[in-house]
């Protein structure tokens, strides 16, 4: 899953995620299931087209995995109508994550929106 952010390749999602995987803190206008993940990966990209994930710290509790990740790149795409100057995009996130057989089936996440707005300059 995290190489899957780290690179925007689908088929490391694919890998990791069931079918029938559902995000429960489903952003407005992202699509359910697999579909959303790609979604967010692609319209990231566009403001961020460097864009990294680092994994951080990882806890695996019984079939639950809660990570702690590390975006980074330049914002040099576009965002919301702004047209990035190069700046650095540094912010954090949280994921955890229910593991059914042998790939992920539920998803809850957060991430530090505030501060990765500060750094685009379009949180108004």
């Amino acid at each position: 899953m995290y190489t899957f952010w780290n690179t925007g390749r689908q088929t490391y999602l694919e890998a990791a995620v069931s079918p029938r995987f559902k995000d429960n803190t489903l952003a407005a206008g992202r699509p359910q299931g697999p579909a959303g993940p790609v979604f967010a990966s692609k319209n990231f990209r566009t403001a961020v087209p460097d864009l990294t994930c680092e994994l951080s710290d990882l806890l695996v509790t019984g079939d639950k995995i809660t990570a702690r990740l590390v975006f980074r790149g330049h914002f040099t795409g576009t965002f919301d109508g702004v047209q990035g100057k190069g700046q650095s995009v540094d912010f954090g996130a949280i994921d955890i994550q229910d593991v059914g057989t042998d790939k992920i089936i539920e998803d809850w996440h957060i991430e530090d929106n505030e501060t990765l707005l500060a750094q685009l300059g379009v949180n108004g």
